[in-house]
């Protein structure tokens, strides 16, 4: 039985969520069969939205994977270690919590969320809802997805009405979505490699063969893609995820020239293109589809705010009957008093005011850590990806020990990402995230990393140096 506190202050979906998750780490096996929503809602006399909202996260950290008809399972993405005591889990995420310094590579600056601004909107919705006695547009709320609407045809050269947005709580529950829905007709799915685990991991759940594309200069390669067996793939063509490359018109022509020619589907994942330092983003492919063939995903997570839980898909026209007629029992778990809040926000002016800040400060942190490494590190790193998104992403020129960084960095309480953990495959680089960063500690940090960073170079290497 699962021990929670209904009187904590401790929301219930993270109670549980915890204690299912220890069970997992400590008790489970891969494979095994992680109790139905309904069952767990009956044992415990709690919602099946608190149920739904913990599986959701289970599942989009790769704990747990969805069989269509069949449930949920424990994901075999997970390195199970039967020795070790549930104390030492809790003692290792205690410590993972308390790191000095914190490279993570989706972090947003602590003081740039418009809190008052958010604040006075918040009771304005609230006062504004009179549909608190009603089941909610389970599309997501037609303000919030007019107001989405004009932002990406006038940001990103989209081309859609809100009839065909579908609002969500996060990327993992769009991708969900729309594998099911298609799950019908396309049995092969294409993806970059390295590309991003999540999407992989949801088709995978859904029984689809993966055809895994190789990334080049331009991106995905397509001459790979016409030999595949796939008719769907799943690209982030404004900044490849994790390599960092853009994908140029001519190959998005071909892309939608081939998506027409093998009736496919090509799945647009712009998740950080209001994120590009140096040059306006090249126009959603989405916005250049002639022939109904692109879903496209967007999320306020990277640019916004990623804890108020609110992405979206615009559909193609010909996918909307499906979505009907099979989803009409579906509501989205972005709550609504968070997405009228959102769309007052925006319809105000106040989110596009909010990119240029957000952009003009993670710009200066950006440029500003681009410096440092060159001062610091010298010719003794390249620069895999730069120039958009929360991070950049470096790798040592020379033989370098990867294991000895790794412990130093914990040696020296600073917490590091690697692109391989997230995109599978054997291409890797140390992810360097700098939002969570004031330029001081920039500077301070960069230095003590710079001193771990020769230690780990081999010694054959030094007299390149």
């Amino acid at each position: 039985m699962y021990s929670l506190d209904f009187n904590s202050k401790i929301p219930l979906y993270i109670q549980l969520y915890e204690e299912i998750k220890k069970d997992i780490l400590s008790n489970l096996k891969v494979g095994d069969k992680i109790p139905s929503v309904r069952s767990i809602a009956n044992d415990y006399k709690i919602s099946k939205t608190t149920v739904e909202n913990t599986y959701s996260q289970l599942f989009a950290e790769g704990y747990i994977d969805s069989k269509p008809q069949s449930g949920y399972f424990v994901s075999d993405s997970i390195n199970f270690d039967m020795n070790i005591k549930v104390e030492e889990i809790i003692e290792s995420k205690n410590k993972n919590n308390s790191y000095k310094y914190n490279f993570y590579p989706v972090q947003l600056p602590k003081n740039a969320f418009p809190t008052k601004i958010w604040k006075r909107l918040s009771s304005k919705a609230v006062e504004e809802i009179d549909t608190f006695g009603t089941y909610p547009n389970g599309q997501g709320e037609y303000g919030l997805r007019e107001q989405i609407t004009k932002y990406l045809i006038n940001s990103r050269g989209a081309s859609c009405h809100a009839e065909q947005i579908i609002i969500t709580s996060g990327f993992s529950e769009s991708i969900a979505l729309l594998a099911k829905m298609v799950n019908y007709k396309y049995k092969s799915f294409a993806i970059e490699d390295p590309g991003y685990h999540v999407a992989r991991k949801v088709f995978e759940s859904y029984d689809y063969h993966i055809d895994k594309i190789n990334v080049n200069e331009n991106g995905l390669n397509l001459s790979e893609l016409e030999e595949s067996s796939s008719k769907i793939v799943y690209i982030t063509p404004s900044n490849q995820y994790p390599k960092g490359v853009v994908m140029p018109i001519s190959n998005r022509l071909k892309l939608l020239d081939w998506a027409n020619r093998v009736d496919g589907l090509i799945l647009e994942d712009d998740y950080d293109s209001e994120l590009a330092y140096y040059n306006r983003p090249i126009p959603c492919i989405q916005g250049l589809d002639k022939y109904d063939r692109v879903v496209y995903f967007g999320t306020f997570s990277k640019s916004f705010s990623p804890a108020i839980r609110i992405s979206y898909m615009i559909l193609p026209n010909h996918l909307l009957p499906i979505y009907e007629k099979c989803f009409d029992s579906f509501f989205s778990k972005a709550s609504l008093p968070t997405q009228k809040t959102l769309e007052l926000f925006m319809k105000e002016g106040h989110f596009e005011k909010h990119i240029r800040k957000i952009r003009s400060l993670n710009k200066k942190k950006h440029e500003l850590l681009k410096t440092l490494l060159k001062s610091y590190l010298g010719d003794t790193m390249k620069i895999e990806a730069q120039g958009a998104g929360l991070a950049i992403l470096i790798n040592p020129k020379y033989d370098f020990d990867w294991d000895k960084l790794k412990y130093l960095a914990e040696e020296n309480s600073i917490k590091l990402y690697f692109a391989k953990d997230v995109s599978g495959g054997s291409w890797n680089a140390i992810r360097l995230g700098f939002g969570g960063f004031s330029e001081n500690e920039l500077e301070i940090v960069i230095k003590i990393f710079s001193d771990i960073w020769f230690q780990c170079l081999k010694k054959d290497s030094d007299m390149i140096l």
